[in-house]
């Protein structure tokens, strides 16, 4: 039996008999998901792109998708258990990748602000969705994205029209409780933010069980010219589960566009991020922290496709890693030949807190223009002991020294997220948990 049996058995079990209660257009859609990840399989170790991250434990576990919410566990204040909970403005809560509309708050919408289930705006937005769902993911290499556009149920979706300006943060909560080995869920969203818009999402993976799940989720996110957006992606998923996602994004000319990753959660977790530049004169910045300890593994994969001349990106993924723990980074400056006067940096570092963490890290430049300015670098190592002398000799205490060192590069991306409250509640988040790290303390 191949590893991809049981998820085609199930396709055919679960999904083609469903065919005919969507649009006549989403089932061929499903189908060729499906199809691809049957040629694709699982990758290895062998694929260039996954040669640091085995999903060998993931492939092995039981596939069982979740087709039903279940918001008997998930109260009423179920969300202000979580991070960003006194954010104001809207939220779309998701139990089991399926919108409870009960925990949800919409308030009042600017004119011709669409948000709300991508289950439900499939059926009265047809004609929109067919338009644009499943039109920005790439799938072809992707066997993951392919996985959730068979069997995604549901998911957000965002439609900001033109020369409107959301003015607080849209959240998208999405919060596993199913304690099954294996149980699945294939979360899917669609953010559209039009020409000279305005736009804060912040994309949520919590939970409130440790057990082996498996989140599989996908977001395209389109942003048209002139546009402003910032999309914040937090994860702290169980330290047992397993969470893949793909984030592809198309921005248009002189927007611009800041994307953060924050991984602190899950056994195994593996950030696909894929932009295309795709107007000129934009300006795009990509941020990164991971933190893991015990045997977590925080995998970033990133490519940025400048399309256009006169563009810039910017990307900062920072790591702090502890026990034996291992982070993984693989950025690709992608510059093709009509991006003249494109201006690219990348950069990956990162701390270990023990000598047996480990980094992979793998920054790229392709390049096939030849009026550019792109640089990319990478570092690996342990805290500065000058720097540690440094605070000492100041009368800071050892441990005190070395939490204040640490916070401080973790700092370097989280000052970058724009939106004020959840910059600060990510800092109060991260420094809340190197205090509890007995590890940061101590002097290696």
């Amino acid at each position: 039996m191949k590893e991809t049996d049981p998820y085609l058995a199930k396709f055919d079990e679960l999904i083609a008999p469903t065919a005919g209660r969507h649009p006549s257009w989403v089932f061929p859609l499903r189908k060729a998901g499906i199809a691809r990840f049957a040629e694709l399989g699982f990758p290895t170790l062998k694929d260039e792109d996954w040669r640091f991250t085995n999903v060998a434990p993931l492939a092995k576990l039981p596939f069982k998708p979740v087709f039903g919410a279940n918001t008997d566990g998930v109260a009423a204040k179920a969300p202000g258990r979580f991070t960003f909970a006194d954010l104001n403005g809207p939220r779309l809560v998701f139990v089991d990748g399926h919108f409870a509309k009960e925990v949800s708050t919409i308030p009042s919408l600017a004119k011709g602000l669409k948000l709300g289930s991508l289950a439900t705006a499939v059926v009265s937005d047809s004609a929109f969705l067919e338009k644009h769902l499943g039109r920005y993911v790439g799938t072809e290499k992707n066997a993951f994205a392919s996985l959730n556009t068979a069997f995604f149920q549901d998911g957000a979706f965002i439609h900001v029209p033109a020369d409107v300006a959301v003015r607080e943060p849209i959240q998208l909560l999405f919060i596993s409780t199913v304690r099954e080995t294996g149980a699945t869920t294939h979360p899917r969203n669609l953010i559209i933010a039009e020409k000279q818009s305005r736009l804060t999402v912040i994309e949520s993976y919590v939970r409130t069980v440790d057990a082996s799940y498996f989140t599989n989720a996908v977001t395209e996110l389109v942003v048209g010219d002139d546009a402003v957006v910032e999309h914040v992606k937090f994860q702290d998923e169980s330290r047992e589960a397993f969470h893949i996602a793909t984030v592809h994004g198309q921005f248009g000319r002189h927007s611009r566009v800041n994307a953060h990753s924050f991984a602190l959660g899950a056994r195994l977790s593996r950030n696909s991020i894929h932009v295309n530049l795709a107007g000129e004169g934009l300006e795009c910045i990509l941020n990164g922290l991971y933190l893991t300890k015990g045997e977590q593994l925080a995998d970033h994969h990133m490519i940025v496709e400048h399309a256009r001349p006169h563009c810039a990106s910017h990307e900062y993924f920072n790591g702090i890693l502890d026990d034996k723990s291992k982070g993984v980074f693989h950025g690709r400056i992608l510059v093709q030949q009509v991006a003249q006067k494109t201006d690219a940096k990348q950069t990956n570092k990162n701390i270990l807190l023990s000598d047996e963490a480990a980094v992979d890290t793998k920054p790229q430049l392709e390049i096939y223009a030849d009026d550019v300015k792109c640089t990319h670098g990478a570092t690996v190592g342990q805290l500065d002991d000058d720097a540690i002398y440094y605070l000492r000799s100041r009368g800071i205490g050892l441990e005190t020294a070395r939490q204040m060192l640490i916070h401080a590069f973790a700092g370097e991306i989280i000052d970058r997220v724009k939106c004020d409250p959840a910059r600060e509640e990510l800092d109060k988040l991260v420094w809340e948990r190197l205090e509890a790290n007995p590890h940061v303390a101590e002097k290696r």
